[in-house]
């Protein structure tokens, strides 16, 4: 699969297993701890840009190089590794610099992280 084929195949992917976790299954849960941070509506041209930039690292680190070594095992891990890694920066530093940032969400995040990115990684495969 070419290169651009493989970018948005991710990006399909990626952007409905995250809106399906945003938009309906995790809602309540960050209005709950996160709601006096939250703007009444979504700013779409950031989120936009950050799946961009965000589907050109995993496809780049993991995707890729997963079907260079023909393992689907290395898109899963590899996936949920950089998933980890790319949410903890996020989270980890809202909890170091954010006052009262819930513990809570930084788990929930690390965990969706992680599991969305394997995911992602391995059903594009």
């Amino acid at each position: 699969m070419d290169s651009i084929k493989l970018y948005f195949l991710t990006f399909f992917v990626f952007f409905l297993v995250d809106i399906v976790w945003l938009g309906v299954l995790s809602k309540n849960i960050y209005s709950k701890y996160l709601g006096h941070l939250m703007a009444p509506n979504v700013n779409w041209v950031a989120a936009i840009i950050f799946y961009f930039l965000f589907i050109g690292g995993l496809v780049f680190f993991v995707i890729h190089p997963a079907l260079l070594k023909e393992s689907l095992q290395f898109a899963i891990l590899a996936g949920g590794f950089f998933g980890l890694i790319a949410y903890a920066t996020y989270d980890l530093t809202n909890l170091a610099t954010i006052k009262d940032w819930p513990v809570i969400i930084t788990v929930i995040d690390l965990a969706w992280g992680t599991f969305l990115n394997a995911a992602t990684a391995g059903i594009t495969y």
